[in-house]
């Protein structure tokens, strides 16, 4: 069984993302999701990848999701679908998923760790992350950010593991 979380920020009302862009800028969670990440694999669909500010990120394995037959990436894992990438992910460390929407939404099942930073405070968006069940998910640890001065809003670094 290959040992798969997902790491995500969500705003309030479940926006993650919108023109293939993050919603908002918060220091402190990047470096969290930077400590998370580092050494180990990223999995993400293209278009997420393109989004990134340095492509591909350092210290860490990029796996790239793409329904385009034989695409190659420089310096990047390809996978042509989901079976294809979980095939591919590190057997022996945590693999994280990083997005999209999609991606997001296909792993959610598979997943046995969610890494969730939330945004208390609603965005406009056009990229949500799908609703987080009690009922499967159990919340494991937080940790209350409510001072940080470059944003106007609070938030939370949650973890959850799979019931």
């Amino acid at each position: 069984m290959k040992n798969i979380s997902i790491i995500v920020a969500i705003a309030s009302n479940n926006a993650i993302g919108k023109n293939n862009d993050l919603l908002w800028h918060i220091s402190k969670d990047l470096k969290h999701f930077k400590n998370l990440t580092k050494d180990h694999h990223i999995v993400m669909g293209k278009l997420t990848y393109f989004s990134l500010p340095i492509r591909p990120l350092p210290n860490r394995t990029s796996l790239i999701i793409t329904d385009v037959k034989n695409e190659k990436i420089d310096n990047c894992l390809m996978a042509y679908s989901i079976d294809d990438a979980i095939s591919k992910l590190d057997t022996l460390k945590e693999n994280f998923i990083i997005g999209g929407g999609s991606i997001y939404k296909q792993f959610m099942p598979l997943a046995n760790k969610l890494y969730i930073t939330r945004v208390h405070k609603d965005f406009e968006a056009d990229t949500f992350f799908p609703e987080i069940s009690l009922d499967v998910w159990e919340l494991i640890s937080e940790e209350h950010i409510t001072d940080d001065p470059q944003n106007d809003f609070t938030y939370t670094f949650e973890i959850y593991h799979r019931k």
